[in-house]
């Protein structure tokens, strides 16, 4: 039995440890917001959080993150999930929307790290996250916007 913490909630869960977290993310737990794309960790799709970083959950076997905190894009409910969400509402980034739940832990966990990024830095964090409708200049924009919105003190606080 695997004990876990999804979206800051306890769970506990009988699989097989070298099970990917996308699958037990999304075929155990129900959490289909993060998505399956290339199974090989370089689209980005599949992106969560693990202890407050941006990873592929394709790849990553449960058993290596059963004492971690793991967020989803259902979880991204803090002040910069907030921003980064409404950034992405107001501006309309989506085309087909498939790869959008990874582009967006990927630019949370950028604003985490860096609440004002310059695009040079927003180009590096995002490069990782393909979109084959090609909205990367509607990305880097939400993000701009969403760093605006952002308390950088509170942001520096809560995680230094």
């Amino acid at each position: 039995m695997l004990k876990l913490t999804i979206n800051g909630t306890a769970k506990q869960l009988d699989v097989d440890e070298t099970m990917p977290l996308l699958w037990v993310l999304r075929d155990e737990l129900h959490y289909t917001g993060t998505k399956y794309g290339c199974g090989i960790g370089q689209c980005g799709a599949c992106t969560v959080h693990i202890n407050g970083k941006p990873q592929r959950s394709c790849l990553m076997p449960i058993g290596s993150v059963k004492n971690a905190e793991i967020t989803t894009i259902e979880g991204l409910d803090d002040d910069v999930g907030k921003a980064v969400k409404s950034a992405w509402k107001t501006l309309d980034v989506p085309q087909c929307g498939y790869c959008q739940s990874g582009q967006m832990m990927s630019a949370a966990g950028l604003l985490k790290d860096n609440p004002a990024p310059n695009n040079s830095e927003i180009d590096q964090a995002m490069s990782g996250n393909i979109c084959r409708c090609a909205t990367y200049e509607k990305i880097r924009e939400a993000i701009q916007t969403a760093s605006k919105k952002i308390d950088i003190k509170e942001v520096e606080t809560k995680e230094g």
